[in-house]
């Protein structure tokens, strides 16, 4: 259990950091807002400071799609796939509850807005397609399981991965915010679409299935070019 905790609360500060600057501080009337540039930086700060707090706990995997991509990649046993996936999901949900209350309490409140949800087409920051949402999901995520598998290599430099993969998480979202909003996480993407409802509910699954197609192309991508057996 106490894996499936620590995957939890990491997930949840994943969603209530990355997701809160976006939706908090990124746009601020009458001040200057941290913009993407800020919110990339807050999602890399989570994922860095909670693998270094929980991580020799569970891996610190806090995202479904690295769950599954680390399974492909031989790093994880399958048994606990769906344990890991629930618990992400739950987290992320408890962020998403949370982050709602904070928001709701605005003296002027009357919507959540698009609340950081994931988009394409008329929902995409950037109004990009279909297409461009896919592959953009598909080859960031591809990238961050390649760079996930490299850092934690027993042939890498030993206490440096939690750094390595929150810069490459800030890095996808310098890159990607744009198109989709970023999300190479399903477990994020979840647990704000569904206070959100309708569209955002209507398009989570490409949210879903890009980030896992892309976790195990990284994944195995990466056995190819280190020469891993699984």
């Amino acid at each position: 259990m106490n894996k499936y905790g620590a995957e939890f609360l990491g997930t949840f500060w994943l969603v209530l950091g990355g997701c809160g600057s976006a939706v908090l501080a990124a746009v601020f009337p009458g001040a200057l807002g941290i913009g993407f540039h800020g919110v990339a930086l807050a999602f890399g700060l989570t994922v860095l400071t909670m693998a270094f707090a929980v991580g020799h706990i569970s891996g610190g995997h806090f995202n479904p799609a690295v769950s599954i991509g680390l399974w492909a990649g031989g790093r994880f046993p399958a048994a606990q796939l769906l344990p890991y996936i629930a618990a992400q999901v739950l987290g992320g949900l408890a962020a998403g509850g949370v982050l709602y209350l904070i928001v709701s309490g605005r003296a002027d409140f009357s919507s959540i807005g698009d609340f950081a949800s994931n988009g394409f087409g008329e929902h995409s920051p950037g109004k990009y397609s279909l297409q461009a949402a896919l592959i953009t999901e598909v080859v960031m995520t591809a990238f961050f399981l390649l760079i996930i598998m490299g850092a934690t290599d027993k042939r890498a430099p030993a206490g440096f991965a939690p750094i390595a993969i929150g810069l490459a998480l800030t890095l996808i979202h310098l890159i990607s915010i744009p198109v989709t909003n970023t999300s190479v996480n399903p477990a994020r993407s979840t647990g704000v679409a569904i206070y959100v409802g309708g569209w955002a509910v209507e398009q989570l699954w490409l949210f879903w299935v890009a980030p896992i197609i892309g976790a195990v192309i990284g994944a195995l991508g990466y056995r190819m070019v280190a020469g891993e057996q699984r």
